[in-house]
């Protein structure tokens, strides 16, 4: 069984003149194990990512960013990587994808962070995964991250009202009324399968903000997601969000669990 982990870890796991959470991150990695993890918000890690992969156990692939924070995938032997690089696209954080090998042919993973502040960009950026998804050509393939939307086809007027205002534009369209779920509608339109319906449902909707660290910007929701192709989806067995212990306090956001039907190839 394939253990898949998407995490948003703040700012390379260290906040701006306060705590160092990186044993924090370290620990709860090391209780999950996950065989292939997506890492977001890398700030400052371009040069250090390889000690924190060596900790874990796993091999590291960065894809740095013009404009935001880095991404990465990281893999864990057995498992073999066949390529890895970026999406090559001006995303505001960025785009890594990793390829491994396994027991049913190769397997694409996209680490990706979408952009905050605007929906129209986020939809964007969407396109362009979704383009890098379909020219990878493979029936195995993962999008993970945090995607920074809400999910489409649910109510979320109450969530949002509780937002400071600045927050609670980030999620709407131009009218200031319509809620903007248009990037995870666009990946979804383009065939890729959320994996949350396939959890235990131990919170309804998957709420992956705030954690106890903080965040002042989000409201009980879920921005982290695992999207996969339907092969890929129907191998899925089980699917949480990995809560308390350090997960409590390592990030501001909670990280996402998949545990695939997939061996190393």
């Amino acid at each position: 069984m394939l253990r898949v982990m998407t995490w948003n870890i703040r700012t390379g796991g260290r906040d701006a003149g306060g705590a160092d959470r990186r044993d924090r991150i370290v620990s709860v990695v090391t209780a999950q194990r996950p065989d292939v993890l997506a890492l977001q918000e890398l700030r400052g890690m371009d040069a250090t990512l390889g000690g924190l992969a060596d900790r874990l156990g796993m091999a590291a692939y960065l894809a740095r960013s013009c404009f935001g924070q880095p991404v990465a995938v990281l893999v864990r032997p057995p498992l073999r990587v066949l390529r890895a690089g970026r999406v090559r696209r001006p995303f505001h954080h960025a785009a890594a994808r990793v390829q491994v090998a396994t027991g049913a042919g190769p397997l694409t993973v996209l680490s990706t962070h979408l952009y905050p502040y605007s929906g129209g960009r986020r939809r964007m950026e969407a396109d362009w995964l979704a383009a890098a998804l379909r020219r990878a050509g493979g029936v195995l393939a993962l999008l993970a991250g945090d995607l920074n939307t809400l999910e489409p086809a649910v109510d979320h007027t109450a969530r949002l009202a509780g937002l400071a205002t600045p927050y609670r534009r980030r999620h709407l369209r131009r009218d200031g009324r319509t809620v903007d779920t248009r990037a995870v509608a666009r990946l979804l339109d383009a065939g890729l399968v959320d994996l949350w319906p396939r959890s235990d449902g131990d919170e309804p909707g998957g709420r992956t903000v705030p954690t106890r660290h903080g965040g002042a910007e989000f409201a009980g929701m879920r921005l982290d997601y695992l999207l996969a192709t339907p092969a890929l989806a129907d191998r899925v067995r089980a699917v949480r969000v990995v809560r308390d212990g350090d997960a409590d306090s390592a990030s501001d956001h909670y990280p996402v669990l998949a545990e695939v039907d997939l061996t190393a190839g």
